[in-house]
């Protein structure tokens, strides 16, 4: 364990040397969000003032679309994935098949620490945001909400891990995963709920899109927040969350285990 806490440390301070850029990129992240919001408001315009889209209200809207960004920051996978593939390609991961270190979890570790740093300078330009629309920022109704999305939020960044760093395997099969990577992200927002919530689609599309895993890496957290998912639906959406989480993690190991066999270098 003192081996993988070392990795987490060491994570940290790599991080560390890249927080304004951090800031930076958090911050100018808010850009989509704002055209986002802007978007909406033009919807509502010519309604009346309580008037639905499905089922939320503009408030609903813009908290939904904060509350999105707040998740994002702290589950997204910034550049795991290509590091990933890049050690693949480029032969760096015989030294983890040499030494007592499992690769899965070396990338858990840097993930973690990652997340660590980027998440406070992430929330400062989005608290600041935030501020400025807290007419329409929603609380939690209740302390189960709370934590239940505390709950949901930290299984969706494990969920989020294992996918990418499956999707990163890939590398040992193909010279190039881009592609891959690309067209999983791409399907990946529309069916997360980053673009707009799954429940104003039609309720069987948001039920198929609820029998993969995208609807629990943001969508799942941010509605129970909003109160929208309680009581057994709660207790039955998180289990099936953690379902999730567990095959993820079955995935990563199997592809790792199928990968290995094909893989080979030379020099060093």
């Amino acid at each position: 364990m003192r081996k993988y806490l070392h990795v987490l440390g060491i994570g940290i301070q790599n991080t560390l040397v890249y927080r304004v850029n951090f800031l930076f990129r958090a911050a100018f992240g808010l850009i989509p969000l704002m055209g986002t919001l802007f978007v909406w408001r033009t919807i509502y315009a010519d309604k009346a003032p309580g008037d639905l889209v499905g089922s939320y209200t503009l408030g609903a809207m813009v908290s939904y679309y904060l509350l999105v960004t707040f998740v994002d920051a702290l589950t997204a996978v910034a550049e795991d994935d290509w590091q990933i593939a890049a050690d693949i390609k480029d032969g760096n991961i015989s030294q983890f098949l040499l030494k007592p270190v499992d690769y899965l979890t070396y990338r858990l570790c840097l993930y973690v620490s990652g997340r660590a740093i980027y998440t406070p300078m992430a929330l400062v330009p989005v608290a600041i945001f935030a501020w400025t629309q807290r007419a329409y920022f929603a609380v939690p109704p209740d302390l189960t909400a709370t934590l239940g999305f505390v709950a949901a939020t930290l299984l969706a960044g494990l969920l989020q891990f294992f996918l990418a760093y499956t999707s990163a395997l890939l590398a040992f099969w193909v010279l190039d995963v881009s592609t891959f990577i690309f067209i999983l992200f791409a399907f990946e927002y529309l069916a997360s709920g980053h673009l707009f919530p799954l429940d104003i689609l039609p309720p069987w599309l948001t039920q198929a899109l609820y029998f993969t895993p995208y609807p629990y890496l943001c969508h799942f957290p941010v509605s129970i927040y909003l109160g929208r998912v309680s009581g057994a639906e709660l207790g039955q959406g998180l289990a099936l969350q953690s379902l999730w989480v567990g095959l993820g993690y079955g995935l990563a190991r199997f592809v790792w285990s199928r990968g290995i066999r094909r893989y080979s270098a030379a020099g060093g």
